[in-house]
């Protein structure tokens, strides 16, 4: 029987019965408050809202949503990154404990964590609503330095793939640890996979500075329409205008990185998997209306790379 292209369907989105290979990611922790607002949508305010609704308060960032599924399909995860030194510290590494990750940790003294508000309006028709995100600047996480990643070496070569993320690119400093950290994957024979991330990434940096990350990634994940803007094209939104980004991408990148473009009408419905010299291939997602967005692209992701691992 041939197996359907789509993660969805194997290993599927809830993890596998007998786990098997080692990730390793670096990315965002810190704290984030949750809430959807009822009956509340961003656009109609026009003055001070009182709302009550359940909200909740989480360990988050890049780097804990992904490992949070990952662990549910790999014998080991480990989350590198910077976290800071106050209530808070407590509780985010009693969480990696929960989840069963390996904890990377390095702890900025004096220096308190970061920490993130996210909300979402309600639309009235049962749709995902707007989602506004207020993250603190210069958490601790862009300070993750090159000496530390370096004293991470052992975990990252001993690890299948090292998972990165463009929130590290957003600072010269985790920027510099990141390239450090791919560096020393390539060099060990571990896989690197970038998840090209804020989706506005286009308006926060040049090209130039993600390019050279781009280069270093076996695997990247990305909204097509962040990749086309980031290039200097316009977003796509139909399948073709997708494909048609597939040549812009061979040539201003590099080597054979297996690309895994997400599209549709909220860029999360279909993927197309390009690598140079193979045709493309397309899969649903399993994301249709009334499933839950919040941690959808985490569940796909974790997925996708244990499948990416299984077939090669």
């Amino acid at each position: 029987m041939v197996r359907s292209p789509s993660p969805a369907r194997w290993p599927g989105l809830d993890g596998v019965d007998e786990r098997r290979f080692s990730l390793l990611v670096i990315g965002d922790v810190g704290i984030e408050v949750r809430a959807t607002l009822p009956d509340v949508r961003f656009a109609e305010l026009r003055a001070d809202r009182l709302a009550y609704a359940p909200a909740r308060a989480v360990v988050a960032g890049t780097a804990v949503n992904l490992a949070r599924p990952a662990a549910r399909y790999f014998h080991r995860v480990g989350v590198l990154g910077k976290i800071g030194d106050d209530d808070h510290t407590r509780t985010i590494r009693r969480e990696l404990r929960r989840i069963g990750a390996v904890d990377l940790l390095r702890v900025e003294p004096g220096t308190p964590n970061g920490v993130s508000v996210m909300l979402r309006d309600d639309p009235g028709n049962g749709g995902r609503g707007v989602r506004l995100m207020v993250v603190q600047d210069e958490p601790p996480c862009r300070r993750l330095g090159v000496p530390e990643v370096r004293s991470a070496a052992t975990a990252i070569a001993g690890s299948d793939v090292l998972v990165t993320d463009g929130y590290s690119l957003l600072s010269p400093v985790s920027r510099a640890a990141l390239h450090a950290a791919a560096g020393i994957a390539r060099e060990a024979g571990t896989r690197v996979a970038f998840d090209l991330v804020p989706h506005d990434v286009d308006g926060r940096l040049p090209v130039d500075a993600v390019l050279p990350m781009l280069a270093l990634a076996d695997l990247v994940i990305s909204e097509a329409p962040t990749l086309a803007r980031l290039l200097g094209r316009p977003a796509p939104i139909s399948r073709d205008e997708v494909r048609d980004l597939l040549p812009a991408l061979d040539r201003t990148v590099p080597g054979r990185p297996l690309w895994l473009l997400r599209f549709g009408a909220t860029a999360l419905e279909h993927v197309l998997v390009h690598q140079r010299e193979r045709s493309p291939v397309e899969y649903p997602t399993g994301y249709v209306e009334g499933v839950e967005r919040t941690g959808f692209g985490d569940r796909l992701a974790a997925a996708e790379l244990y499948r990416w691992l299984s077939e090669s």
